[in-house]
């Protein structure tokens, strides 16, 4: 304890009276690393030798024991190790007991030295990691800026992510072994300590253009290579076939899972999801487990089993719930907290018997139709941007993990389907070292280490202002012309290895392709403005000409395209991800697996406006042969929103209008719209009216509520309402201050509006609650509660 104590108090006063000549220069060091140390002892003094020698061209070199003659040295290794190599200078250095700990002490004598011990040889790495994002490495140059004396320990014990060898991912596909470890040594720089795979059966297409192995040969090698760093390997491994009641089915699975795990020679757990993908009920699903893990064992005998009840519909999930109480198998080692589960995190927790540890699985991939969705993200970003886009978002992550670590004791590894989440693992990932970390602080020494100290300080408010460019209404947001200038203040440098650097390259993508779609945004709906004022003046006699002028001015959007400049900027950038870490933004240029699997530049020149809604319409009238049912389409087109006299409307999807629309339904933090109404995107199909685009949305069995107020009592009242989103296997129902206006019906398919009458026993009071709930106890998201528009018209009197 007295020498923790002393540690902290050196580290205090070296980061208060730090000076330029307290530096500590190891340009001319030996890295020390004991002959006989452990391979991950080894793995991470070749990492530091190879992560120096990238961004400095200087090899330094790596030795046994401390040379006499040494101007300086970095010794590393764990005590024991540290005892043969370098005796003398950490025989006084104190480790953490805790796993994944440790030390490190600074000296700026001759010679001057930095010593890296670890309480085991996992802590070694995560050291070798602390100290890489300290050092200011420029051409022929290692500088420590201040002296380093530290003692650390990580919070969170699991820290891991998902790094899928398959074809429904947008980059790891095209990746070889050297890159996956490459990547796996990025993120052990930032404390991850484990890593998860998937099968070669998932619900994957069979094979994709870009392996540059088989999957199980990948499988194979990253398994291997994760080890020797002393990382662990897991493998996310969905029951695919449909009745595991058939003992026949079983024994297959049985069969085929053990010709897997046994060509894999290191798995350390596995987690079997319940649905997404897989469907199984959990009364053959447990079963079945306990015989995947007697199999599991045969290969990997200390390998733990792990099961995430994802998907399951309220009777599943109380099955379940009852095996795990009333059985508590002693087979499963824990279960996950995962996307697509019908309890929130504190339920969960509170519901599964202690002796189980709850594992997070946190989607940091996607911003929409998700775990943890972008909140009120403009309808022309989703429509562009897709839900795999580039997407730091350190401030929302860094909430909602300090909001959901408490009840997720065993950790977490992330779910992230490529490159595009690239900042997310590494900000979780210092997250689960320290829950109070700075996230400033985070995201700095991610900018310094992967991008370089020149330009630490930029690349840091840039990841900030990206997540600040998803904010609120485009129009108003003026975080997207500012994070712009500051990349471009970057690219106008034009230095070449920052330009060359993929992390920089998707910081600028991201950049460029916000600024894209704000202007164009602007300009396509200031083009709708005036083609709907030109159809408003359309009377008998020239309907075809408002009509053809109305088109001539929607057209303007393609045929006279703005900022060009921008648009280029993305596509160039989309070429060079491409070829610098095989990120595949595109399907017809990249082979992507599809437009939703990361392809942005596919969505770029996608209509913001509703001129693809429109051109059937315009069809529609110019077919008609009689002017005054031209003119009565033309109104509708232009008077769409238009309640009437004493109406109201509201456009759910649009935070701006969606006066009625009660948000708050509880002040909670609520990152999964368990309760709040979520506003709900649906990409397709592509001549969707921009309203119906996205809704306001309920999850399982809440409500969505709108309210209305200042009603005249004494009149009547009907709702129009569009039913939209993208879940048709459920129902709707709708009530007024509690009174029945619709039982369960099914949302028409094709979209289209619905009118029912108010109760006047529901108005008389001069308010009205609406309350739309969906067919209960569903699964999987338990998304299907989705309104797009609501009219509120009174009735003539």
């Amino acid at each position: 304890m007295r020498k923790c104590l002393l540690l902290f108090i050196a580290s205090l006063a070296c980061l208060i009276g730090a000076r330029a000549d307290d530096a500590i220069n190891l340009t001319s060091a030996v890295i020390v690393v004991a002959k006989d140390a452990t391979t991950p002892e080894h793995k991470a003094a070749d990492m530091l030798a190879d992560e120096i020698e990238k961004r400095t061209y200087l090899r330094l070199n790596i030795v046994n024991t401390v040379p006499a003659d040494a101007a300086s040295f970095i010794a590393i290794g764990t005590k024991q190790s540290l005892n043969i190599s370098a005796k003398k200078q950490s025989s006084a250095i104190d480790t953490p007991d805790a796993p994944d700990s440790f030390t490190i002490s600074t000296a700026t004598g001759t010679p001057a030295s930095v010593v890296v011990a670890g309480t085991d040889p996992r802590g070694v790495l995560f050291g070798v990691g602390r100290l890489l994002r300290e050092l200011r490495m420029t051409r022929t140059s290692v500088v420590l800026p201040a002296p380093l004396n530290v003692m650390s320990s990580p919070k969170v014990k699991l820290r891991g992510h998902q790094v899928g060898y398959r074809p429904k991912v947008n980059t790891y596909d095209a990746w070889t072994p050297q890159d996956f470890e490459q990547y796996i040594r990025d993120m052990a720089v930032f404390g991850t300590n484990a890593i998860e795979l998937i099968p070669p059966k998932s619900d994957d297409a069979p094979d994709s253009p870009h392996f540059t192995l088989t999957q199980i040969d990948m499988l194979a090698r990253v398994s291997q290579i994760a080890h020797d760093y002393g990382i662990a390997f897991w493998l996310w491994y969905p029951a695919m076939d449909k009745d595991y009641g058939d003992p026949a089915t079983v024994e297959a699975a049985i069969t085929e899972w053990a010709g897997v795990l046994e060509k894999i020679p290191h798995i350390d757990a596995l987690l079997v999801p319940g649905g997404d993908p897989g469907h199984t009920e959990p009364k053959y699903l447990m079963p079945l487990l306990e015989k995947q893990t007697q199999n599991l064992h045969k290969f990997h005998p200390k390998a733990e089993m792990w099961v995430s009840p994802q998907g399951f519909t309220k009777e599943w999930m109380d099955q379940w719930l009852g095996i795990m109480n009333n059985e508590q198998p002693k087979w499963l080692t824990g279960v996950v907290f995962a996307p697509q589960n019908r309890l929130g995190p504190q339920e969960f927790r509170a519901a599964i018997p202690k002796q189980y540890p709850i594992r997070h699985y946190p989607d940091i991939t996607h911003s929409y139709s998700c775990q943890y969705p972008v909140i009120d993200w403009d309808v022309s970003l989703k429509l562009t941007h897709d839900r795999e886009q580039i997407n730091p978002r350190p401030v929302a992550y860094a909430e909602i993990f300090r909001w959901s670590n408490p009840y997720n004791d065993a950790g977490f590894i992330t779910y992230s389907e490529g490159v595009n989440d690239d900042a997310n693992k590494m900000l979780w990932s210092a997250l689960g070292w320290d829950p109070d970390v700075d996230i400033h602080q985070a995201m700095r020494e991610y900018a310094r280490y992967f991008i370089g100290p020149k330009y630490e300080e930029t690349i840091e408010k840039a990841i900030f202002g990206l997540e600040q460019n998803w904010v609120g209404t485009l129009a108003e947001n003026k975080s997207i012309p500012e994070t712009l200038a500051l990349v471009q203040s970057i690219d106008q440098a034009g230095d070449p290895h920052v330009l060359l650097n993929w992390r920089f390259q998707q910081i600028a993508y991201r950049a460029y392709f916000d600024a894209h779609v704000q202007q164009r945004a602007a300009y396509e709906a200031d083009l709708e403005k005036q083609a709907m004022e030109k159809l408003a003046t359309a009377k008998r006699g020239n309907a075809l000409k408002a009509i053809e002028e109305a088109e001539q001015l929607l057209n303007q959007a393609k045929d006279a395209r703005i900022a060009p400049e921008l648009r280029e900027r993305v596509s160039n950038l989309a070429e060079a991800l491409y070829q610098s870490i095989r990120m595949q933004t595109s399907v017809k240029r990249f082979m992507a697996i599809d437009i939703g699997r990361g392809a942005s530049l596919d969505f770029i020149d996608r209509p913001l406006n509703n001129s693809l809604w429109l051109a059937p319409r315009f069809k529609a009238i110019r077919e008609m042969t009689k002017d005054a049912d031209r003119l009565k389409a033309i109104d509708e087109i232009v008077n769409w929103t238009n309640p009437g006299p004493g109406g109201f409307y509201d456009d759910l999807g649009n935070i701006k209008q969606q006066p009625h629309l009660v948000r708050d339904v509880t002040k909670d933090f609520d990152p999964e719209t368990r309760i709040n109404p979520l506003l709900g995107h649906t990409p397709r199909p592509f001549d969707r009216r921009v309203s119906w685009f996205d809704d306001a949305e309920t999850r399982f069995e809440a409500p969505l509520y709108m309210k209305y107020d200042n009603l005249d009592p004494d009149a009547q009242y009907k709702v129009r309402a569009v039913y939209a989103g993208d879940k048709w296997d459920t129902q709707m129902a709708l009530k007024a201050d509690e009174i029945e206006v619709h039982g369960l019906i099914d949302k028409p398919n094709p979209i289209a509006p619905l009118e029912f009458d108010i109760p006047k026993e529901a108005t008389k009071d001069g308010s009205l609650t609406l309350a739309w709930t969906q067919t209960p106890g569903r699964g999987s998201s338990g998304r299907g509660c989705q309104v797009a528009e609501v009219w509120l018209i009174k009735s003539a009197k």
